[in-house]
């Protein structure tokens, strides 16, 4: 019986014969064969295409010059031809879009970092045995996930509090997800305990074991959820619709609905007071990249943490 006869039926594995030794090799493995290896290549090659062609043409546009345009018909460009500055010059300079750059920013920042604090420490008391009170808020967030209250209420919410027309409206109402929460749970409850026995022991407090041993071993999915949450806050413009009547107020997101995604012409008082404006498209795909940009800076530094978060929950033992 020659070696790869010797596989056994409920083996996961093949043996082939080696240099004076079988070598074993699990069945997933094997090289696949040329026509599903070219089949993959084309499916990748048009998935990057689909996501490539469309950015390249924004940012494209948005470097593009009044002639340019007029040889293209009024409009998207695909290759560049007499590229020019002058429409981010122009959004930068000041203005409302700045402005909402500045705001957009800020709540992102202070949003993300109050979702996480407030997130990890309730996961963590969730996630430690015989914690009161537990079992009926573990509850409440796992209705809170199946069924989110409309709109009608939490406006109504909002305006009880006194909170319509202010940025905290942006950012109380959504400081803590249900699901990341849950998330948080689970990977905290996944963590030796034994390192949580030996603080107690220790005289450690539940903040200092939080802030001591849980978040430092915990970067994976604070990385995760913390994207969530970021991404969460800077694409909220719906919030900012409600309850936001203030034009000063707003934040990148509701502007690049009202000038990107409705067509509102850009005036020379919304970017800084400029005389001579460049053409309305360039300025409109100009607001598009710098509100795509942040996210896509933040997300190589996380890229790291977040393939590994993804997994939580996923593999035990």
């Amino acid at each position: 019986m020659t070696t790869l006869e010797q596989a056994t039926i409920g083996d996961d594995t093949i043996r082939e014969p080696g240099r004076g030794r079988d070598r074993k090799r699990p069945i997933w493995m094997e090289k696949p064969h040329p026509a599903t290896q070219a089949l993959k290549f084309v499916t990748l090659l048009i998935a990057v295409a689909l996501v490539i062609v469309p950015f390249w043409s924004i940012i494209i546009t948005s470097l593009a010059d009044q002639q340019a345009i007029n040889d293209a018909g009024g409009g998207m460009l695909m290759w560049p031809d007499g590229l020019s500055l002058d429409a981010y010059q122009a959004v930068l300079s000041g203005g409302v879009v700045t402005r909402a750059l500045l705001i957009s920013i800020a709540i992102t920042v202070i949003g993300t970092l109050l979702s996480l604090a407030a997130s990890a420490g309730l996961a963590y008391w969730l996630a430690r045995p015989g914690a009161v009170g537990s079992r009926p808020v573990l509850m409440l967030l796992l209705g809170a996930v199946l069924f989110s209250p409309g709109i009608i209420p939490t406006y109504l919410v909002v305006r009880e509090f006194g909170l319509l027309d202010s940025y905290a409206s942006l950012v109380l109402p959504v400081m803590i997800n249900a699901f990341n929460v849950i998330v948080m749970r689970a990977f905290f409850q996944e963590l030796p305990q034994e390192l949580f026995e030996s603080a107690h022991i220790d005289g450690a407090t539940p903040f200092t074991v939080l802030t001591r041993i849980v978040l430092p071993l915990s970067k994976a999915v604070l990385a995760v959820v913390g994207l969530f949450y970021a991404v969460g806050y800077w694409n909220a413009f719906f919030n900012a619709l409600l309850y936001i009547q203030t034009t000063d107020k707003w934040p990148m997101a509701l502007v690049l609905r009202t000038f990107v995604v409705n067509q509102s012409a850009i005036g020379g008082d919304q970017v800084g007071g400029s005389e001579a404006l460049p053409p309305q498209l360039p300025m409109q795909m100009a607001i598009l990249v710098i509100a795509i940009v942040p996210i896509l800076l933040v997300y190589p530094f996380l890229q790291r943490h977040f393939a590994k978060g993804v997994l939580i929950g996923a593999v035990k033992g």
